[in-house]
């Protein structure tokens, strides 16, 4: 109650028939009266001064109620008044949200980006939007179908927009499914209620085939005339609003293509085969952002050949030789051309036509060539040197569309009929002493040949006929003048051949003709006599060889050195240089001890050992070498010989990183690693390790319900040695 004066008041709506407030009336007023927007609902009892309502107010069809009150005498004359009250309908969550469709439909790309709308559904309620009871949130409440552990779709709960997830974005495929419905709820009061409204509407989604596809192969015909750049292809974003780009895979100095954003690849100038045959590059897609949309699509292009390019010769002029007695067909030489067209495609086949010969004497077709593979043969007949000692012929080579001469000489060389005459049949003797060096030339000696000279028919080649079984002579020829030097090849020994008796014969590379044969002339006789020096003594071996296991207890027997002195005096043995390692007895090598120390990686271990004897006022020593191989031991644990594997999340399944397991031990031909993961069970839950080879696996994870983060995963790997060992690595598996 209170005095007659403006007020407002608030009334929340539906609440039915009720009293809002009295008024009170000043002398000599004796009633009241209301004026305005009542509605047939708001009214004031006269005698009382009480304002009520005989209904309920519905904010949904007026939020406000003006209304002026006054007061009155018995006469009916205004005492006060009039003032204002206004009455505020307060609403209350008493509509339900209403989708403006019952049904949606929409279309989704495969491999649409996650998170990108495709469609949107609307929702609307009558409740005054200030307030909660028209604050709307929307979800999806059903997938059908759903083969996998989460959705497919996703849901903008405030702007209603629908998306693929990320499952989506690498699932979704209308091969296996085409078509799905989802159940999409929305709800008042944000939601945050359970006494809030929900109403649910249907929305029909149709999965089509990617846009987003690489295209086949692009075959471009190098040196085109046609104005570039030129359009070769065109790619597709499943999302209208990317831009277009190219990301060069290989680093050129320039990349003749570029794109639009349109998606339409060009060509930007022609192309050379014989420059660089393909090119491969990516085409990407950004958001405004700068952010890639879409995987990379690879591009590969082939640059397709023309025959614009001519037949070149391989020599400026190829130069043969044939003999004057070489029978017909007999092939000769081989003419050699290139083409820089494709490889075994008709642009590069060459062809073969004899154009010219000069001279022409006796006949002008004495020569043919192969069309195809460029073999040069004599047509029919000989050649004669008194006729023609040389020839001249031009080979035309063609490719079809172009063509070269090739120039070619043919020399007429002489037939071998005439044998080597040495100046001397008997050389006589020589004395040498046994320690002469091996390469010393001990005689020279002379033949002549009356063949054409520079010839195969007169260079002249000498050889140890008789006498020397061990091959301890070589003699060597100087061609421009024929002259032999007999030089010593391999070490004189008094006590195994004091004397030699040698027979020297004289020969031509090229075969006399039929009827010529060598005879004594071509033959000659050196006797050559070594005298003794006093020598070293001499090792059983060149090198000896060895083995010793790395784990060796000390004073093990490693190997017997001997030794003898070609004049039979007593040989001594010993160690040269071992430092701390060995010992020895006379000629037996022992262990002292068996730290090898820093020796746990070399194979090879090389000893020098002395062999002397004296005699009168010299000691004469020799030196052998002994090859010690340390045999390994398995004492090392095998372990991953690579960084931590990396995973790009979040995965989507068949994932799989390639690990490789090392060994510090000698590694056989026939050595095997195991890999297997600790049995932890978040390990055994979350990882698998399948083999690959011997020395490799891979680690895959199980699922791909991982966070992104660094997973330590505990794996055992085991050698096959003896004994074996085990190694235990906690790989880190990095997400990111």
């Amino acid at each position: 109650t209170g005095p007659l004066k403006d007020m407002n008041f608030t009334v929340p709506e539906g609440v039915g028939v009720r009293f809002i407030y009295q008024f009170i009336s000043k002398p000599p007023a004796v009633s009241f009266r209301a004026t305005g927007e009542k509605d047939g609902i708001i009214d004031i009892a006269p005698k009382t001064g009480i304002l009520y309502l005989n209904g309920s107010l519905d904010w949904e069809t007026k939020t406000v109620h003006k209304l002026q009150v006054e007061s009155l005498d018995e006469k009916g004359n205004k005492v006060e008044g009039p003032y204002a009250v206004t009455i505020y309908v307060e609403d209350i969550n008493d509509n339900p949200p209403e989708f403006d469709q019952i049904k949606y439909t929409g279309v989704v790309r495969q491999n649409s980006r996650p998170g990108k709308p495709f469609m949107h559904v609307h929702a609307t309620d009558r409740d005054d939007p200030t307030t909660p009871h028209a604050q709307l949130t929307y979800s999806i409440l059903h997938h059908f179908p759903n083969p996998y552990d989460e959705m497919l779709f996703q849901i903008d709960n405030v702007t209603g927009a629908i998306s693929p997830s990320r499952m989506g974005s690498y699932y979704l495929d209308p091969q296996k499914q085409d078509t799905f419905t989802l159940v999409v709820t929305v709800k008042d009061m944000a939601g945050m209620t359970t006494n809030a409204f929900t109403s649910s509407a249907d929305v029909i989604i149709t999965v089509k085939e990617s846009l987003w596809k690489a295209p086949p192969t692009i075959l471009i015909q190098e040196n085109s005339t046609q104005v570039h750049p030129v359009n070769i292809t065109q790619v597709h974003s499943n999302d209208p609003d990317v831009i277009y780009d190219i990301f060069e895979k290989e680093k050129l100095p320039r990349l003749p293509f570029s794109i639009d954003q349109n998606g339409v690849i060009y060509v930007t100038e022609p192309l050379d085969r014989e420059e660089k045959d393909t090119y491969t590059f990516f085409v990407v897609t950004k958001d405004n952002e700068g952010e890639l949309v879409d995987k990379p699509l690879q591009i590969h292009i082939i640059v397709e050949d023309i025959n614009d390019n001519p037949p070149v010769c391989q020599k400026d002029l190829t130069i043969l030789e044939v003999q004057e007695n070489e029978g017909g067909g007999s092939s000769i030489g081989t003419v050699f051309a290139t083409d820089m067209d494709e490889e075994d495609t008709l642009n590069s086949r060459l062809r073969f036509k004899l154009e010219s010969q000069v001279p022409t004497v006796p006949e002008s077709n004495l020569f043919f060539i192969q069309q195809d593979t460029g073999v040069l043969q004599l047509s029919g007949r000989s050649l004669n040197k008194r006729i023609a000692s040389n020839y001249s012929l031009k080979v035309l080579v063609t490719d079809g569309a172009f063509q070269t001469i090739c120039d070619v000489h043919i020399h007429v060389i002489d037939i071998n009929d005439q044998i080597p005459i040495f100046e001397k049949s008997d050389y006589h003797n020589v004395t040498v002493a046994e320690s002469l060096p091996v390469g010393t030339v001990i005689l020279e000696i002379q033949a002549t040949d009356g063949d054409e000279p520079a010839t195969g028919s007169s260079h002249i080649i000498y050889q140890v006929k008789e006498g020397d079984p061990n091959n301890t002579f070589i003699i060597e020829t100087d061609f421009e003048t024929n002259r032999g030097f007999l030089k010593i090849k391999k070490a004189l020994d008094f006590e195994a051949a004091p004397v030699y008796n040698l027979v020297i014969n004289a020969t031509n590379p090229e075969p006399l003709v039929p009827g010529v044969q060598y005879n004594s002339s071509s033959l000659a006789l050196f006797k050559v006599i070594v005298t003794n020096v006093d020598e070293p003594p001499v090792f059983h071996k060149t090198i000896y060889n060895a083995e010793v296991s790395e784990d060796a207890p000390v004073n093990t027997l490693v190997t017997t050195v001997e030794a003898y002195d070609p004049e039979g005096d007593t040989v001594r043995v010993v160690v040269h240089r071992l430092e701390e390692w060995w010992c020895s007895h006379c000629s037996a090598l022992t262990l002292i001890h068996n730290d090898f120390g820093l020796l746990s990686s070399v194979f090879l271990f090389w000893l020098a050992v002395v062999l002397g004897h004296f005699q009168e006022s010299s000691l004469l020593k020799s030196r052998t070498t002994l090859v010690l191989n340390l045999d390994d031991v398995n004492d090392n644990p095998p372990r991953l010989a690579m960084d931590n594997p990396f995973f790009c999340h979040p995965l989507r399944g068949g994932e799989r990183a390639f690990i490789q397991a090392l060994d510090a031990d000698k590694q056989w031909y026939f050595s095997t690693f195991t890999f297997s993961l600790v049995d932890v069970k978040n390990a055994r839950n979350n990882w698998e390790i399948s083999k690959v080879n011997a020395t490799h696996a891979y680690l895959s994870p199980k699922h791909t319900n991982f966070e992104e983060k660094t997973y330590i995963v505990p794996v055992i790997i085991n050698d096959n040695g003896k004994p074996p060992l085990e190694g235990r690595v906690n790989l880190e598996g990095i997400l990111c």
